[in-house]
């Protein structure tokens, strides 16, 4: 390759080595976005016998009534033995991402998800941020349990330590650039200067510190938009006069969603929430509208394909997910104003791939792309052993 050529930039998957694969539920009932739904669907399934409990559990290759399982990390354990033989009590719903920006809830009971992923369980905590493909980059304090492609903890053990980026480059940045810089920096970082490119997600490194500040501070914003408050973090706001507001209330039950685009209103049943941008309503995610999306997992229930436990859910619209409605306005309309600004940001010369080997931070060692070894507790296995980890 001559000096002229351009050198490629490093890839996301080159600086967060450890990834893992999406959490496959197997059951859509043990997920819901009403955790008191979950509860119940618990104790109908609890107090179900023989053919019937068989037909609402679901049963597949990997999970079954009477299969037992390990305890997930960090969860307070209903049981490790069959369902069927040893329910135990509900254990306490945990939030989760269902689909980009859907903060649903699901029962933190292995012996109903056929893939739960355990290692992401360990590194769960007060701590912890995923990154997930979105398509684009995603930013979340949840566990991520949908088809969001591949889950990038920030950490790779609890309390925040070890970060998931390769090793050495977070002291190639101080040095380059005169400061600290945080597993937090990088995290804004790739959201603001990340881009899809022929060989995959390319994630340019500024040489400039004048163009690394600069992107900092929009991935800050970006990342500030996305945790919508989690964290510790402060709950994103759109400036007074465009902030959405219930102006007449939903009612029992909503038939449906619909928008106004001439008088910023959107329609939910005979309920009505304005101002809503143009830009919020069109947000999409993979060709389906983000409110669309979100309002059809809140009604799933209720639709004529629902059946057994899934069939079950709340039988008045909760005042919570009008709550939840005005905050993801809100954050659908305030990251379609920084997409332009997003979009045109640019990092200048940065560091090369070639540059980060030269450098001795690529490639990332084999152990970065596994997970670590955490020890800070013992887990219960399957039928109530103690796992070895």
């Amino acid at each position: 390759m001559s000096a002229d050529t351009p050198q490629p930039d490093p890839l996301l998957d080159e600086l967060m080595p450890w990834a893992v694969g999406g959490l496959r539920l197997g059951r859509d009932w043990v997920a819901s976005p009403d955790p008191a739904a979950l509860r119940t669907r618990w104790a109908v399934l609890a107090g179900a016998e023989g053919a019937e409990r068989d037909r609402l559990f679901r049963p597949s290759r990997s999970r079954t009534p009477t299969a037992s399982a390990a305890a997930l990390p960090g969860q307070r354990s209903a049981g490790t033995a069959g369902f069927a033989d040893a329910p135990g009590p509900c254990p306490d719903p945990v939030r989760v991402l269902r689909e980009p920006f859907d903060e649903q809830w699901l029962l933190p009971d292995q012996r109903l998800i056929d893939t739960a992923r355990p290692e992401l369980w360990r590194v769960l905590d007060e701590h912890q941020l995923f990154l997930v493909g979105s398509p684009e980059p995603l930013a979340t304090a949840y566990l991520p349990a949908g088809r969001l492609g591949p889950i990038r903890p920030l950490y790779r053990r609890p309390g925040g330590s070890e970060p998931n980026l390769a090793p050495g480059l977070p002291a190639l940045l101080d040095g380059l650039h005169g400061g600290p810089v945080a597993p937090r920096d990088v995290l804004c970082w790739i959201l603001a200067a990340g881009r899809p490119g022929p060989r995959g997600y390319e994630v340019p490194l500024a040489a400039d510190s004048g163009r690394w500040r600069a992107g900092l501070e929009l991935g800050r914003r970006l990342l500030t938009v996305q945790l919508r408050g989690a964290r510790g973090g402060e709950a994103p706001r759109l400036p007074g006069g465009r902030r959405p507001y219930v102006r007449s209330a939903v009612g029992a039950w909503p038939g449906g969603l619909s928008y106004d685009a001439e008088t910023e209103t959107l329609a939910v049943g005979a309920g009505t929430v304005s101002p809503v941008p143009a830009s919020a309503w069109e947000y999409e995610v993979r060709g389906v509208r983000v409110l669309e999306s979100w309002f059809a997992a809140r009604t799933a229930h209720r639709g004529p394909e629902a059946d057994g436990l899934a069939a079950l859910g709340p039988a008045a619209w909760p005042q919570s997910w009008t709550s939840e409605l005005l905050a993801l306005v809100t954050t659908l309309a305030l990251l379609a104003e920084l997409a332009p600004e997003r979009a045109a940001f640019e990092p200048g010369p940065g560091l090369s791939a070639a540059e980060l080997r030269a450098a001795g931070v690529l490639p990332a060692p084999a152990w970065s792309r596994r997970p670590a070894s955490v020890l800070d507790h013992q887990e219960e296995g399957p039928g109530g052993q103690f796992a070895l980890l």
